[in-house]
Parts: structure tokens; C-alpha cells; sequence
């Protein structure tokens, strides 16, 4: 296209655009004539930003910007692309669309920008239900993405973000919950929308709940995203049964779940849930125990735990395959010896247990002391 059908091109979207977008579309014709590439580039991410271009993105990205796409970012040419094939008018023609952004941006200094690209492509083939077909573009960028040095958390967030759909769509629980945090770290909390905080805290919340391989949720506990509950009047009992879990809590539980038995997905997992809250309750109990007093009976870790006394061992067996616990078990004596519990997040009343715990030790050191104060004498004072 020569130089004046460009112009000719500007002035036309110019009068179709917004008054208030067209000082900027002025902007596009100034900085293409004086190759300010780097200036362009931001008016027109300026421009593709604002909600009323919506209409001219992708008469813009086709007719214009791909006149000197290889002069700009690349990774700023794919965000565009992105924001122009919200307006193809179904994922069949937005699939086609990104696939030629991926082969445009193909060569070997924009592999991030590749990544980025393939990436869309294979969310746009999950909206089209193309599970295996999606599964081996995210698994192309992920070995593209271990080879760069260096990428933008904008990349690193999109990739997650694809994988925890993914996953979700699989209803793979625990990936869906490494995927989805690993997400939010690549994010600012406060850009995300409320509604949307609100979607990723309770599906991680049920996610890890009801998986097979979680049983520290430590790193959600932690996490801001779970405020978007506690502001919910139908869910935050979800945030409350998460902390019930975290502490062992067998009466919390019970008084929560009448909420799972009206949560179609938790009350699939009943049992499995059941069974989860019994483990935690057997390691808050074992954590409670100082070091040197953890030998305990199968009958105090029935009362403990309000497990039948016929499934003690076997829960047992479970902790310790599942790496929760560590030791022994005396089957003929019915004693568990606990060498190591697993590390997890202390809520205030575990933390005030710690801080006696530690009371206790500095009082006994201070005894010990003053023994061998006593019974040394003239031999300990030499």
C-alpha cells in the first residue's frame, strides 16, 4: 500500500473514530511519516486500549500496523493483535486470526512475543473445545519459555492463566491450583476485577479442598485473593472450611457441612473430605505435643481424632505415606512414635500454643541451668 492510500486510510478512520480518540489517530499519521516507530507504538496501544476503538481494531492491525510490524516490540504487536481479535465474530475466524500473529512473530528474537502468541492460541482452542490440540501448544511454550533467560511477567501470567483453564477444564484439581496461584504471583491483585477475584478464590479454595495430592494450603491461606470471600455472604463459609482443615477443626467441620452437602463438588468428595479433615486433625494433634511426648496410643489418637478405633492404623499408614507425619508404628503395643509433622500456616490460637511451647522450653533450659549451677560448684565455677 503506497503512501497515500495509508494517509487516505488514516483520514477515513479518523472521522469514524470516537472525537476524543481522534487527536491520536492525528498522532498515527505524524509518527508512520517520521518513522517514529517506539512513539507510535504506544499512541496506538493508547488507542486499542480505549473501549470505543473497538470497532476499528482490526481494520487498524490489518491494513495498518502490519505495514511496519517488524520495525516495533514484537511482544507490543501481539498485545495489539490480541486486542483486535476480540472483535472476530467467533472463535473459528479469532483462531485463524492469532495463528498468523504466532507465525508472524516466529523468528529468533521474539521468541517471548511467540510464546505470548501461541499461548492465545491455545486458549482460543479451548473456547472451541480443542483439548488436545491446546494441550500441545501450552506444552510448545512451556519448553520455548524455559529457554529464555529473561520474559515479562506479562507472558509468564498469560501462560498460567491458559494452563489453569486447562486444567480446570480436566478438572485436574491439584495443576488447577499450582497453576492458578502461580498466576497470581505474575499479577497485580488490585487490576484484577472484584468479580473475577471472587471466581479464582473459590475455585481454588474448592480446588484445594477436594484434591488427591493437597493437603497444605498454606500458600492460599496466605494469599489476598481469599479477601474476595470473606466479602461474599453465600461463600465465605468456603474460607471458614478452609481454615477448619488448616487447624484440624472437627467441630468447625461439622458445623460447615451442611454447605458441602449443598455444593455439588464438594459433596461428590465427601468422603474423601471426611477422610482429609481426619488427617489434619491427627497432625494438629501431633503438633500440639512437644517433641519428646510424641508416642501416642491408638486410643488417644481415637479421642483425638474421632476415628473408630479399627481405622486408627490405617489412617496412620495414610499420614505417613502421604508425608504428613514420621515414624513408627508398634502394632503390638498400639503406640504411633512421631519423629516429624509437616510444616504448615498457624492461625493465632496455634500460634499462642507455639509461644507457651516456647515458654516451656526457656523455663526448663533455666532449670537445667540452675541444676548444674548447683551441682557443680567449686568444679563448675573452675
Amino acid at each position: 500500500m503506497s503512501a497515500d492510500a495509508i494517509a487516505d486510510f488514516l483520514a477515513e478512520q479518523r472521522d469514524e473514530a470516537p472525537e476524543e480518540l481522534q487527536p491520536l489517530v492525528l498522532d498515527f499519521e505524524n509518527y508512520w511519516e517520521r518513522k517514529l516507530w517506539h512513539q507510535l507504538t504506544d499512541a496506538l496501544v493508547e488507542f486499542f486500549n480505549h473501549p470505543g476503538s473497538a470497532p476499528q481494531r482490526l481494520p487498524f492491525y490489518k491494513t495498518f500496523i502490519l505495514k511496519f510490524a517488524d520495525k516495533i516490540n514484537q511482544l507490543k504487536l501481539v498485545q495489539l493483535a490480541l486486542k483486535a481479535a476480540q472483535q472476530c465474530k467467533d472463535d473459528n475466524e479469532r483462531l485463524e486470526f492469532l495463528q498468523s500473529v504466532a507465525k508472524k512473530v516466529d523468528n529468533k528474537n521474539s521468541q517471548d512475543a511467540l510464546v505470548y502468541a501461541s499461548v492465545a492460541v491455545a486458549r482460543t482452542r479451548l473456547g472451541l473445545n480443542d483439548l488436545e490440540n491446546a494441550r500441545k501448544d501450552l506444552d510448545e511454550a512451556e519448553q520455548k519459555l524455559d529457554s529464555l533467560d529473561s520474559v515479562e511477567a506479562i507472558v509468564h501470567a498469560a501462560f498460567y492463566d491458559a494452563n489453569a483453564t486447562y486444567y480446570q477444564r480436566k478438572n485436574d484439581f491439584a495443576n488447577y491450583y499450582r497453576t492458578a496461584l502461580l498466576y497470581l504471583a505474575c499479577v497485580d491483585l488490585t487490576a484484577v476485577p472484584e468479580q473475577e477475584r471472587f471466581k479464582r478464590a473459590y475455585f481454588l479454595s474448592v480446588s484445594a479442598l477436594v484434591s488427591n495430592s493437597i493437603y497444605n494450603f498454606g500458600e492460599l491461606l496466605l494469599h489476598p485473593i481469599l479477601d474476595a470471600l470473606a466479602k461474599s455472604e453465600d461463600d465465605s463459609w468456603l474460607r471458614d472450611l478452609l481454615f477448619a482443615f488448616n487447624r484440624g477443626d472437627l467441630a468447625a467441620y461439622d458445623v460447615l457441612s451442611d454447605h458441602i452437602s449443598e455444593n455439588r463438588l464438594l459433596s461428590e468428595h465427601a468422603t474423601h473430605l471426611k477422610q482429609k479433615i481426619y488427617l489434619a486433625a491427627l497432625t494438629e494433634a501431633v503438633f500440639r505435643r512437644p517433641p519428646h511426648d510424641r508416642a501416642m496410643t491408638f486410643t488417644t489418637i481415637a479421642e483425638e481424632t474421632k476415628v473408630s478405633p479399627g481405622e486408627i492404623e490405617h489412617l496412620i499408614m495414610k499420614a505417613l505415606s502421604l508425608g504428613l507425619l514420621r515414624g513408627t508404628i508398634d502394632q503390638v503395643d498400639e503406640v504411633a512414635h512421631i519423629t516429624w509433622v509437616q510444616p504448615k500456616v498457624l492461625d493465632m490460637k496455634q500460634v499462642a500454643n507455639l509461644r507457651q511451647r516456647l515458654l516451656d522450653w526457656d523455663a526448663s533450659v533455666n532449670q537445667l541451668g540452675n541444676w548444674i549451677e548447683g551441682a557443680g560448684k567449686d568444679v563448675w565455677a573452675a
